[in-house]
């Protein structure tokens, strides 16, 4: 038996006076630049208490990790596609819990992914998917209030890497 859920996800964007390249090692310099092995430390340690203070090692100032990087500006030049575009999985296993206590299946849209796109006229600008509105697709009032604090966190790195300091 198949049990489908239809439900409507809210893209956030925050367009930056930054360049590509600049945006790109602003979010590196907060989630770091080399992805963290969660699965490895998991293995390697013996329990939550060991795992969390593991893992909570790697989390950058706002409280993210890298987990992975896809250079589709690498590859859709082949296409005529001439720009840069980074897609960047982040998250944090300390942050992903706290919703996955109420609902396992918000590991699918846990860790998040952003998007970052080189603009016109030498800007940038930062794209995701709203958590809460990934995760949340029943009544499920605790996981709402999880998911909206990610969202938040969420808010507050793409704000703190996309504005321009003066």
């Amino acid at each position: 038996m198949t049990n489908q859920i239809r439900f409507t996800g809210v893209r956030v964007r925050f367009d930056s006076t930054k360049g590509f390249d600049e945006l790109v090692a602003a979010l590196l310099a907060d989630v770091g630049d080399t992805p963290v092995p969660v699965d490895e430390i998991a293995v390697n340690t013996d329990g939550w208490d060991s795992y969390e203070r593991e893992v909570g090692s790697h989390a950058g100032p706002a409280g993210f990790m890298l987990f992975a990087t896809l250079n589709h500006g690498g590859w859709i030049t082949k296409a005529g596609i001439d720009r840069k575009v980074l897609r960047v999985v982040i998250g944090n296993p300390l942050i992903a819990i706290t919703m996955m206590r109420h609902d396992v299946t918000a590991g699918l849209f846990a860790p998040v992914e952003l998007l970052l796109t080189e603009e016109a006229g030498g800007h940038s600008a930062l794209t995701y998917v709203l958590p809460s509105s990934l995760m949340v697709v029943e009544p499920n009032p605790p996981l709402l209030a999880a998911a909206e604090e990610l969202d938040a966190k969420l808010a507050a790195l793409a704000t703190s890497v996309t504005v321009t300091s003066r």
